[in-house]
């Protein structure tokens, strides 16, 4: 069952960011849906910065992949929005982006349909009046370790 949040800011998504990326273990598959201006490079902003990044974090529209180490972790940002052809990515050399331990942060996953693998969190994103609402999904793979993850970032 997924798990709601509403943020009332750009500062509050950073916030939350940073709040999931020290309550979550290493290794995650995480998707990212919502529109254009949801919040998704501002929430994994947030997230790396929760890591110990303290370097610029920009959208990959144009690169599609940002690597990103942190001490001892490895993470990957992908914007997927100009993707014309999941297949493009098979010339990223994108499967070397899954080894266990990386954490990738994907952003408008479902134009890698196919190729990506299933998520262990989709996170999907959606405009209110007054700032956000996030619908967190743990997938079923490693759902019982993320449930106390969640609940310590929320």
């Amino acid at each position: 069952m997924p798990r709601t949040i509403e943020l009332d800011g750009e500062a509050a998504m950073e916030a939350f960011g940073a709040r999931l990326a020290q309550a979550l273990p290493p290794g995650l598959q995480i998707h990212l849906q919502g529109d254009l201006g949801a919040g998704k490079t501002t929430l994994v902003r947030g997230f790396l910065r929760g890591l110990g990044h303290s370097g610029r974090v920009k959208s990959p529209t144009y690169t599609l992949i940002e690597p990103y180490r942190i001490g001892e972790r490895q993470l990957y940002h992908l914007d997927l929005y100009r993707l014309a052809d999941p297949e493009e990515l098979e010339f990223l050399g994108i499967r070397d982006l899954f080894d266990p331990g990386v954490t990738s942060l994907i952003e408008w996953p479902e134009r890698g349909a196919g190729l990506l693998p299933p998520p262990d969190l989709l996170i999907r994103i959606e405009h209110l009046p007054a700032g956000r609402r996030l619908w967190l999904e743990p997938g079923p793979a490693r759902r019982a370790e993320l449930e106390s993850g969640l609940d310590a970032a929320m």
